[in-house]
């Protein structure tokens, strides 16, 4: 049928079912009254079904066509470079998925109106964006290309999807290879690019540093500080002074340690222990950062607006100016400092059998490393020991409270997933020189379970005073998820119990603990991880389901955390006695918003400290083309296998490229299965690659999986 006839004939069957005098028929009455002739009763059909997709019709079930109530939702759409793309929806945790087809003229991060569909045809919800309210992205990253008489810059992003035409006289005398900032002047529409101006060069594509800064742009991280804020900054004291000491409780004579790696800068946690008979007196003394920045002040906006420091592998963007988290603030050996004290009295199960929150002034005895500490405790390394002969009673004691914590948490049920995180060494023209796993050894623990108590102890404290707060939160995991990754398990001969549709976190823990050192570990684990939720900030106290804790907030980190910085305030207002009904009403109007700012930020941070390190690894890879690694398969697709080497870099092994064999992807077993040979690559398996290509700009590894006879 004639494209356009085909169009007035769906608008002529939309108009009927829509009609007020219109009675739901079936299709053989529609086809009466529209005079359908027999041979045309498949385009009828194909004209209702898109109807259907599109949300402007429903089929009731006894297959009358009527008009739909219309939903019309309003949510942010992310795009997929295969061109289709997903609407969330704020509060509701399901995304609306979009086919390429429904996408309108939308692109990546636009705030758009969607039109659900009521025919479901997968999993998921599906939809058409039938508006664009507001647009998304303003400014953009990109690689400049010229031509003749124009040039054109092709977004880093590659969800933005379109290359953006730019008029010679608005490119800023850019030239090939150019990273541009580039500002959008027209957004296009289906066919038709969009057309900017170049704001900023960032530098030539080979120049040292301007890779990272093209992502720090293109995430539109705040770098530099104002100069109200600078000036704010140096009018902070740079001494404690004795009247900030007065009223505080002073812990000066206390023997304290700060524990962090050798090139941290930002010491804001000091660790203590004493005993009292069988009893344990543990310290965590956070650094007073409130002291210094001022609710509602210019350094105060813009931490809230900053949301976290974020850590690039060559540089660190901090919350707060270096002169204050460097200086003032940082828990510098020998010098007076404020702060926030959490004492606890432990008992030798673990148990806080007493606990005491405290604005003090401390002075802190030593500054140690993780590794020092390691070399004490766990290597008996002779020297370190003589060199800190005076500490190391207090850090044995410390290893002894720690393992008690530790074990307490496994035991009511607390999940630990041990994925190493990645470490990049960068040469002194950031060049990455070598990419290894980072460490967790006896110290990083020790640190991390007393932290954790801590985090716990303020949490519940001021849970049951009922005062307004920001808690860290980790929901249970969805059902469906529970259930699926039960199944799967089975197939390994193992189950989790599941009560009432839901999982408590000791059977994943015990389900860890049960394949610790069995071939599926790997596959397993990742699983049930890809199960869980994210943990968020929440002005609302629900538990944290992976530490299997009723109470945690995030208490330990105000130089680098805005909500730490936000609760620290809170519990002076109320230490000080001034937490009336005005102040409550205060914090009860402006935390739900610190909350969402602050979980927005942190995913912003997480995901461009991962593209850092995806981009470096990327080029540490250029130079390894050819050679050959051991690897585990970390990931399964209908498109290929994801292999990770021993050093965390991850690569694509792409389906088209397997030409031993034609291989299905089997989606319940996460595996890859050959047609011809039955032979199957499956999560977890260990395998050889050979390293094809990289791809700097979608930052991507390319392998190919080798034989075991090749490798030799």
């Amino acid at each position: 049928m004639n494209p356009d006839l085909f169009k007035r004939r769906k608008q002529t069957v939309y108009d009927l079912i829509c009609d007020d005098m219109y009675v739901p028929m079936k299709i053989k009455e529609l086809a009466i009254v529209l005079n359908v002739k027999k041979e045309e009763r498949p385009q009828l059909e194909q004209i209702l079904n898109e109807l259907m997709e599109e949300g402007k019709i429903s089929l009731s079930k006894r297959g009358k066509y009527t008009k739909s109530e219309e939903k019309l939702l309003t949510g942010t759409f992310t795009a997929h470079a295969k061109g289709f793309g997903f609407v969330t929806i704020e509060g509701v945790e399901e995304d609306i998925f979009i086919p390429e087809s429904k996408t309108g003229d939308a692109l990546h991060m636009d705030k758009v109106q969607v039109l659900v569909s009521p025919l479901a045809t997968g999993r998921r919800r599906e939809g058409a964006i039938v508006k664009v309210l507001e647009r998304g992205m303003k400014q953009i990253v990109c690689t400049y290309e010229q031509s003749k008489n124009f040039g054109f810059a092709v977004p880093d992003n590659p969800k933005f999807g379109q290359d953006i035409f730019i008029p010679l006289e608005k490119s800023k005398g850019a030239v090939k290879g150019h990273k541009v900032v580039v500002e959008i002047t027209k957004y296009g529409k289906p066919g038709k690019s969009p057309e900017g101006k170049v704001v900023e060069i960032l530098g030539h594509i080979n120049d040292p540093g301007v890779d990272i800064l093209s992502i720090v742009r293109a995430y539109d991280l705040p770098v530099e500080f104002s100069e109200k804020i600078m000036r704010q900054v140096e009018n902070v004291a740079k001494e404690v002074s004795e009247a900030d000491m007065q009223g505080r409780m002073d812990l000066r004579d206390t023997m304290m340690v700060t524990i962090d790696g050798e090139d941290a800068k930002d010491l804001d946690d000091a660790v203590s222990l004493s005993m009292d008979g069988d009893n344990y007196i543990l310290g965590v003394h956070i650094a007073d950062v409130t002291n210094y920045v001022q609710e509602k002040s210019a350094l105060d906006t813009e931490a809230l607006k900053r949301g976290t420091s974020v850590y690039l592998v060559d540089r660190v963007i901090p919350m707060l100016p270096h002169a204050l988290s460097n200086g003032i603030c940082s828990l510098n050996a020998g010098e007076n400092r404020l702060a926030l004290s959490c004492i606890m009295t432990i008992n030798p199960k673990g148990e806080v059998i007493d606990h005491k929150i405290a604005e003090t002034v401390i002075k802190v005895h030593t500054r140690m490393s993780y590794t020092s500490v390691k070399k004490i405790l766990e290597d008996k390394d002779e020297e370190e020991i003589a060199k800190y002969r005076e500490l190391v009673p207090m850090f044995e004691r410390m290893q002894k409270l720690a393992s008690i914590l530790r074990k307490k948490r496994m035991g009511r049920g607390s999940i630990d997933f041990d994925f190493p995180e990645t470490k990049v060494i960068l040469d002194a023209q950031g060049k990455p020189v070598e990419i290894k796993p980072y460490e967790r050894n006896v110290a990083t623990r020790m640190i991390e379970d007393f932290m954790l108590i801590a985090n716990e102890t303020v949490a519940s404290d001021y849970f049951w005073q009922e005062l307004p707060f920001v808690y860290r939160t980790h929901d249970k995991p969805d059902s469906e998820k529970i259930h699926k990754l039960s199944t799967f398990i089975n197939n390994f001969g193992y189950m989790i119990h599941i009560g009432s549709d839901e999982v408590h976190p000791k059977e994943l823990q015990k389900l860890l603990m049960k394949i610790e050192g069995s071939p599926e570990e790997a596959l397993i684990s990742r699983l049930t991880l890809r199960s869980m939720k994210q943990a968020r900030y929440t002005t609302i106290n629900s538990g944290h389901f992976g530490l299997a804790a009723n109470y945690y907030c995030h208490f330990t980190s105000p130089i680098r955390r805005y909500p730490d910085l936000q609760i620290h305030r809170i519990i002076k207002e109320n230490l000080r006695g001034k937490m009336n009904e005005r102040r409550i009403r205060h914090y009860e109007e402006i935390l739900g918003d610190v909350a969402k700012q602050s979980c927005e930020t942190e995913r912003r941070a997480e995901e461009a400290e991962r593209e850092t390190i995806k981009l470096k690894k990327v080029e540490y890879m250029q130079e390894h083309i050819g050679e050959i690694f051991d690897g585990v398969i970390s990931g399964v697709m209908e498109w290929g296998v994801f292999v990770e080497l021993p050093n965390t870099v991850e690569g694509l092994v792409r389906v088209a490229d397997m030409e031993d064999d034609f291989y299905h992807f089997v989606e319940e077993s996460y595996e890859m299965i050959g047609e011809r040979t039955g032979k199957s690559y499956k999560l977890g398996q260990k395998v050889k690659v050979c390293v094809q290509g990289t791809d700097r700009m979608t930052r991507t590894i390319d392998f190919s999986l080798v034989a075991e006879e090749e490798s030799y």
